[in-house]
Parts: C-alpha cells; structure tokens; sequence
C-alpha cells in the first residue's frame, strides 16, 4: 500500500479497493498465524499487553537486581545436577560467586541481598557423588 489516495476518491473507498485487492491476492492468507486463534481471547483486558510481550520475546527481566541474582544463583544451582563436566560445575559456579561478590561490595537497589558465595569444592564434590550414585 505504498501509492497514493487518487484526488476525488473518499479515503474510505480507496482502503476497501486496497484491502479486496489484497484479499484476492491472497496476502493475508500468507500472514504468521493464518487460521489460528488469538493466544489472548480468554484473558481479561490488559492495557499493557504489548509491553508485557515485547519484553517476554525481549527476555527481559522486571525484578530488582538483587532479586534477579537471587533467581540465576537459584537457576545455578538446579542447572549445576545437569552439567557434564567439573570444569562447567566450576565454571559456573565461579560466575554466580563473581557476580555475588560485586553485589556485596556495591550493592544494588532493592532489597537485600542475603545471598553468599556459594562453597565450590563442596558443591563439585556434591555433584561427583551424584554422578556415582547413577
């Protein structure tokens, strides 16, 4: 729809002109989500919705710093039984520890932290015993 309205021709007119004749071509048929339904029908209004999905698709996260470094050293933890190798256990139990130092020499905003370093060698060799264990 990149021409423009003809001179004498109502606004409304010319849309419809544009819209049957797309319509014909079949370019809506080729549009993301053709025939499917809304995700969001059986929700309540939200004046926000688009804000809230563009950060959701963006993976960006609305909790306080601490809270967010709180969440990954949680994440961590959980992700650290799936790991293959003691070097990624340390790894990335190292990162969290870097990050959790920062926090407590300079600590964000928001609540507090309460949150340590978590103890390497004792968690490496929590995870060697499980990998025994299977």
């Amino acid at each position: 729809m990149t021409e423009r309205k003809p001179t004498g021709v109502s606004f409304e007119s010319w849309v419809d002109k544009q819209i049957r004749e797309s319509e014909q071509r079949g370019d809506f048929s080729q549009l993301p989500g053709f025939g499917k339904p809304l995700d969001s029908l059986d929700r309540p209004y939200d004046e926000t919705w688009w804000i809230k999905a563009k950060m959701q698709r963006e993976g960006v996260s609305v909790l306080p710093p601490t809270l967010a470094l709180r969440k990954e050293a949680e994440d961590t933890l959980a992700a650290v039984s799936g790991a293959r190798t003691e070097a990624e256990v340390r790894r990335m139990l190292a990162e969290v520890n870097e990050k959790i130092a920062e926090a407590v020499r300079r600590p964000p905003p928001g609540p507090l932290l309460n949150l340590g370093p978590f103890d390497i060698e004792a968690l490496v060799e929590e995870w060697r015993a499980a990998r025994q264990a299977s």
